[in-house]
């Protein structure tokens, strides 16, 4: 395993890719990049050698709010597949919005032995009505902590009691969108 790269500070400059295109990556339990595909790694403007075996977080954007990954995790650790809006951060600094649907990968026998994920292009009037300000707001409730434990978790409680006043769970508030 190669060592992890050192990280640009976002440029706020947005990359696009196309409607058709499919970004997949696959991981290993612990959330490390077994498989890139080519679209993954031209808009994150690595190559292949520098993400297998890395963490997946390593195209984490700052502006993706924790708590939506630990919602992420929580569920496809139980077995359950998810939709989220995610906002990832190229190699030098540049960011990409996408609508990724993440799946537990399963061996014969039903055990989870890692992770798929496959994104594609975001809706930008629901990122621009909903996801951005949600994040937003999500951020600065993390970032009001001293703890970022606890920061994580009362974001985590304010997303959950925003969902609860909609009357909606997650995939459905997503899926609604």
């Amino acid at each position: 395993m190669s060592q992890t790269p050192v990280r640009a500070k976002p440029t706020g400059k947005e990359r696009h890719f196309e409607p058709e295109e499919l970004i997949v990556s696959k991981t290993d339990l612990k959330g490390r990049i077994t498989y890139a595909n080519e679209v993954f790694l031209r808009l994150s403007d690595y190559h292949e050698k520098e993400v297998l075996g890395q963490p997946h977080s390593l195209i984490r954007h700052p502006d993706m709010p924790r708590c939506v990954f630990k919602l992420l995790w929580d569920e496809i650790a139980a077995g359950h597949e998810i939709f989220a809006y995610v906002v990832n951060m190229s190699k030098n600094g540049d960011h990409y919005w996408v609508y990724a649907h993440i799946t537990p990968s399963l061996d014969v026998n039903g055990k989870i032995i890692g992770y798929h994920s496959n994104r594609r292009v975001a809706d930008p009037k629901v990122l621009k009505d909903t996801i951005i300000p949600l994040y937003a707001e999500l951020r600065q409730i993390e970032e009001s902590t001293a703890n970022r434990k606890d920061g994580m978790i009362a974001a985590e409680k304010a997303l959950a009691q925003k969902l609860s006043d909609a009357g909606l769970a997650y995939d459905k508030f997503i899926q609604s969108l």
